[in-house]
C-alpha cells in the first residue's frame, strides 16, 4: 500500500515541478501576442500565469509538501543511507528532471490542459499561497511583461529568418531590419552631396541646350538657385513642367519654379523626415548645416532605399550611388 501511495506522490511530485517549470517559461507578452493571435492554449493559461506570485506560492508549497511526504514514506520501507539515497534519486529523476525536460518542451499545450488542476490546487493550498504571495507582490511588485531593444529585435527577426520552419524569408528580413534602423539614421548619412548636386539658376534662359541637358540628367526634381549660389536655393524645379515650353520663347527657369522645397537640418532623422514628406507631399529637401551652408539634397526615394535596403535605380540613373560618386570625385581633384 505504502508503495502504490509513493508512485502516486511521485507522480504528483513530477506534475508540480513540470507545472512550475513550464508555466515560468511561458512569457507574459508571448501569451498576450498570442491571445491577439487567437491561440486557445494562451486564452485559457493567462489568466493563470499572469498572478505569477501565487502561482509560484502554490506550486512550491505543493512540491515541498509531496517530496517531504514521499521522503517520510520511504523511510518506513527502508531505513539509513540507503532510503535517504532511495528517495533522493527517485525525487531527482521522476520528480524533477524526466517532467521538467517534458514540460518545458510543451509548456502551452501542457499547461492548457492542466489549468483546471492547478486551480484545484490553487484553492487547496490559498490559506498558505495567498498570504504569501501578497508579500511577495508587495515587497517586489507585480511580474512586468518583457519588452526587447531595438537591436534584441533585430537578432530575433534574423534567428528567425535562418530557421529551417521559418516562413520569413530574406526579402521580409531585409525589409524589416531596414525599417527598425532607418530611423537612427540622419538626413545628412543618405542625401547626395553638394558637390555632386544638379542645379540650376533662376535665371537661367530655357533654350534647346538646357532642355537636353535637364533630359540627360534624368532627374524629375531639380533645385533653383536664387543668386548663382548654393547656399541660396529659390525651390525646386519640376522638370514635367517643361514639358510643351518654346525655348524659342526666352523663358528662365525662375518662371516655372516651384516654392516647395523643403530646408532641414542636417542631424533631422530619417523617421521625421519621413514624415515630413508624406506630410507635406513633397518628395525632396534641402539639407543646411547650423551656419547656413547648403550640404545637399535628400529625397523620399533615398528614405525608400534604406527602409528596402537596396538601390532603386531607373533608366535615367547615371550612378548607382552619388555619395560614392562624390567620393570619386574628391579623390580625383586631390589627385590632380
Amino acid at each position: 500500500m505504502d508503495l502504490l501511495i509513493i508512485v502516486l506522490l511521485v507522480l504528483l511530485s513530477a506534475l508540480f515541478s513540470g507545472l512550475t517549470l513550464g508555466f515560468f517559461s511561458l512569457n507574459l507578452t508571448s501569451l498576450e501576442r498570442k491571445i491577439k493571435l487567437g491561440d486557445p492554449r494562451a486564452i485559457k493559461v493567462y489568466p493563470i500565469r499572469k498572478n505569477g506570485n501565487l502561482l509560484l506560492c502554490t506550486l512550491l508549497l505543493g512540491n515541498v509538501a509531496v517530496n517531504s511526504t514521499v521522503a517520510i514514506l520511504l523511510g518506513n520501507i527502508a531505513t539509513g543511507v540507503v532510503a535517504g539515497f532511495v528517495a533522493t534519486g527517485i525525487i531527482v529523476v521522476f520528480g524533477e528532471i524526466l517532467p521538467q525536460a517534458i514540460f518545458s518542451r510543451y509548456a502551452l499545450t501542457l499547461g492548457a490542459h492542466t489549468v483546471w488542476l492547478v486551480r484545484i490546487f490553487i484553492i487547496l493550498f490559498a490559506p498558505v499561497a495567498f498570504p504569501l504571495s501578497w508579500i511577495l507582490d508587495k515587497a517586489l511588485g507585480e511580474e512586468l511583461g518583457t519588452i526587447w531593444s531595438k537591436r534584441e529585435i533585430e537578432e530575433i527577426i534574423k534567428h528567425h529568418e535562418d530557421a529551417e520552419e521559418s516562413d520569413i524569408d530574406e526579402d521580409e528580413e531585409r525589409i524589416v531590419l531596414g525599417a527598425l534602423a532607418y530611423s537612427d539614421m540622419t538626413a545628412e548619412m543618405v542625401a547626395t552631396p553638394r558637390s555632386v548636386v544638379y542645379a540650376l539658376d533662376a535665371s537661367d534662359v530655357i533654350d534647346e541646350k538646357l532642355i537636353k541637358e535637364i533630359k540627360d540628367k534624368g532627374f524629375s526634381r531639380i533645385p533653383v538657385l536664387a543668386k548663382d549660389s548654393m547656399d541660396d536655393i529659390e525651390g525646386i524645379l519640376l522638370a514635367r513642367d517643361l514639358l510643351g515650353v518654346r525655348w524659342e520663347d526666352g523663358h528662365t527657369v525662375g518662371e516655372f519654379t516651384r516654392k516647395e522645397a523643403l530646408f532641414i537640418k542636417e542631424s533631422m532623422k530619417l523617421d521625421d523626415l519621413l514624415n515630413h514628406f508624406l506630410n507635406s507631399k513633397k518628395h525632396l529637401a534641402c539639407i543646411y548645416d547650423e551656419f547656413g551652408v547648403f550640404l545637399g539634397v535628400v529625397t523620399l526615394e533615398d528614405i525608400l532605399e534604406e527602409i528596402l535596403k537596396m538601390e532603386i535605380i531607373d533608366e535615367a540613373d547615371k550612378a548607382r550611388d552619388m555619395r560614392a560618386m562624390a567620393a570619386k570625385l574628391v579623390k580625383r581633384d586631390l589627385l590632380g
